[in-house]
């Protein structure tokens, strides 16, 4: 079976230190820090990145299973959202939400709802963000 890498670097203490995260394809090269989680730092962070992964999958499940339902979609946006918070002695994820926007032609709002929430349940990151409190998912049929 197919698995991919990333790679983190890192150098300093937690607050002032300075990393480096770099995907197997090289399509993500960036520098991150702890700035960049809680406040307005330059570069990229983990939330963000997890963030990504789970509107893609998504995304990529539901066209799948749109398309096994005789469906091609116009467009579909995703906006995931990963929300990190102080809990007792260190910080957690405890909620996603998912912002789904579609253009399919032909679909049944009820349906894509449907489609939406199997493509939720079932996408790979999905599951594996299974200890994540909450996934929300908002949908919208344009």
């Amino acid at each position: 079976m197919a698995y991919r890498t990333a790679e983190a670097k890192w150098s300093g203490n937690l607050t002032e230190g300075k990393g480096h995260i770099t995907v197997q394809s090289k399509t993500l090269d960036a520098p991150y820090d702890f700035r960049a989680r809680t406040a307005d730092g330059k570069g990229t962070n983990p939330e963000e990145l997890i963030a990504a992964a789970h509107a893609g999958c998504f995304t990529m499940q539901l066209s799948a299973l749109l398309g096994g339902a005789g469906f091609s979609a116009e467009s579909l946006k995703t906006t995931a959202k990963v929300h990190l918070e102080k809990q007792g002695g260190g910080f957690a994820i405890p909620l996603i939400e998912l912002e789904l926007e579609g253009k399919v032609p032909g679909i049944s709002a009820a349906e894509f709802q449907k489609q939406a929430d199997i493509a939720k349940a079932s996408c790979p990151v999905s599951k594996a963000l299974a200890g994540v409190s909450s996934v929300t998912l908002s949908v919208k049929l344009v």
